[in-house]
């Protein structure tokens, strides 16, 4: 590795530090069911990885070099991925993704538990302001989000193979709790589907 980019790597506490940056923002969900469980494990496997890579070691460099006994070049599936290309740009996409993804999740968390999550069963009321306006899941959209801009960041191998998956795991997440509205708020639910998209606002 050149020793220009060794200053990158062995940031341990700063490692640590962004896991429980990241961390954090799972205590804005509930976990009282088992499928909960699964995209929260996902991501923040994902955002292990990402601090791992970043401050820790270049595992995919590390990888590459294993597998095909090549070096690749900062910027090549590990370090700022996007540097090479568009600057800074995807420096500026990750900050824009840590603010937008970290508002959904905590705006959708002050709204549900309001109506929702603090009521007894049968009395929350079906949610339908402030983020909830626009997107019937803002939670899960944030976390996406934020594991999006990780890849504008410090695009690496384990994090392009990670991010489908969180992906996946969210949508599964999403339609199973669509079903369950459906079933407890009915055509009310159905009224407000039409409107409002599932991660992204309907134009």
């Amino acid at each position: 590795m050149n020793k220009a980019y060794e200053s990158y790597f062995g940031l341990w506490w700063t490692t640590i530090a962004y896991v429980v940056l990241f961390g954090a923002f799972l205590l804005f969900v509930p976990f009282y069911r088992k499928a909960d469980r699964k995209p929260a494990g996902a991501f923040i496997a994902f955002m292990t990885a990402f601090a791992v890579e970043m401050f820790g070691v270049p595992l995919s460099l590390y990888f590459v070099m294993w597998a095909f006994g090549k070096s690749l070049p900062f910027g090549v599936l590990w370090g700022r991925t996007l540097s090479g290309v568009i600057g800074m740009t995807g420096h500026y996409l990750f900050l824009a993704s840590i603010l937008t993804g970290g508002y959904l999740i905590v705006a959708g968390w002050s709204r549900i538990y309001q109506d929702y999550w603090s009521k007894e069963e049968d009395e929350g009321r079906l949610v339908k302001e402030g983020p909830y306006r626009y997107i019937r899941h803002p939670q899960y959209t944030g976390f996406l989000l934020l594991a999006l801009g990780a890849l504008f960041e410090w695009a690496t191998i384990i994090l392009l193979l990670l991010w489908p998956v969180l992906a996946v795991l969210y949508y599964r997440l999403a339609r199973r709790e669509d079903r369950e509205l459906e079933r407890s708020f009915g055509w009310e639910w159905k009224e407000y589907a039409e409107k409002t998209g599932m991660f992204f606002p309907r134009l």
